[in-house]
């Protein structure tokens, strides 16, 4: 009963959701910067990114605090939330237009298709001329649009009402294909392949400000697109035929969230490698929090799913240190029981 009772209250105080999420996510920052081989005091924390990033006049000379935040933690933990938040509102907008809480980045072939783009591109270490550093991020999100269509045009043929079921099952299909062909690159690759496979297992451990950068704009643009698509995420999550009564231009709108999510997937993929099931379990987890509109479960899904990657990342560095797990690891292991219960859920409520 009083799960139940905070449950709603948090459903109806947006404010309070707001807070709660923010509270969550800036605790997670801290304890990510702080805790590691040396831990950094919260207050010296502060004490660094207010003067070494905001130019605020605290008087801090701790050369090797400042040198552990500002140039290993701070980056890390913030490549980690925007990659978790990227990834979360891209599973909350496929969720909501597929009206399918199993759908995902991951479950829809969209990350495997990044994944290949990725691959190839090192692989064949590949350069765009003028590109630079963003050859990997849009040959990345070039290929998860390309996978996010055919798997689209697939599922239409074979099934013209085109149930979800059969759009995740291409997506799987799709999936196990491309995986195939990043296994045979990697079998075929020579001095590239510690850093094909190092970088497939998912992880944001030394990219450094870089990555950031590389990130970051995709992240504004992907997420700017899907917030300003709420509403129409609203209507079609109550069908097309009733969302176009509602007035909504159904196939424009789709196609830019698909095109928007896949953005998000292919840059976070870029920079980080295969992170499974956050755009599967935090969306799921914040539509049972907050309720399912989409005006607030996008951002709120921001927020949760950075703090969350935050602490994964944090969980795969100190868990067997010196050593570090991939983070990959970490949310899989968490993602597929929480993929088991929400199936199991959808069938007992299906039998109801």
């Amino acid at each position: 009963m009083q799960k139940q009772s905070i449950r709603k209250r948090l459903k109806n105080n947006r404010g309070l959701a707001y807070a709660a999420a923010a509270v969550f996510l800036v605790w997670a920052a801290l304890m990510g910067i702080s805790i590691g081989s040396v831990s950094v005091p919260f207050l010296s924390i502060l004490q660094i990114i207010g003067k070494g990033v905001f130019h605020l006049p605290f008087d801090y000379t701790d050369s090797m605090y400042t040198n552990i935040v500002l140039n290993i933690r701070l980056p890390r933990v913030i490549l980690a939330g925007l990659v978790g938040a990227s990834l979360a509102v891209a599973g909350a907008s496929f969720q909501g237009l597929l009206r399918n809480p199993l759908a995902d980045p991951y479950t829809l072939g969209v990350s495997s298709g990044a994944s290949a783009g990725a691959v190839l591109t090192l692989f064949f270490n590949i350069s765009i001329p003028f590109l630079g550093l963003f050859t990997l991020p849009l040959v990345s999100i070039v290929f998860s649009m390309i996978t996010i269509f055919i798997v689209l045009w697939f599922s239409r043929k074979i099934d013209p009402a085109m149930k979800v079921e059969t759009i995740i099952l291409t997506g799987i299909i799709f999936s196990s294909f491309l995986g195939a062909v990043i296994s045979l690159m990697i079998a075929l690759s020579g001095e590239e392949l510690r850093q094909i496979i190092g970088w497939l297992l998912g992880s944001v451990s030394m990219r450094g400000w870089d990555y950031i950068v590389i990130l970051l704009p995709f992240f504004i643009i992907g997420s700017l697109l899907l917030v300003l698509n709420a509403r129409e995420l609203n209507a079609m999550s109550f069908g097309e035929e009733k969302a176009r009564h509602l007035g909504v231009d159904v196939q424009k709108r789709k196609l830019i969230i698909l095109i928007a999510g896949s953005m998000l997937t292919g840059a976070a993929v870029a920079v980080s490698g295969t992170i499974g099931f956050v755009g599967l379990v935090i969306p799921h987890l914040a539509r049972l929090l907050w309720g399912p509109d989409h005006k607030h479960l996008l951002p709120l899904s921001m927020l949760a799913g950075s703090g969350f990657l935050i602490l994964a990342d944090l969980i795969s560095r100190t868990i067997i240190a010196p050593a570090e797990l991939p983070i990959g690891v970490i949310t899989s292991l968490i993602g597929a029981p929480a993929f088991a219960v929400i199936l199991l859920k959808r069938r007992a409520e299906s039998r109801g």
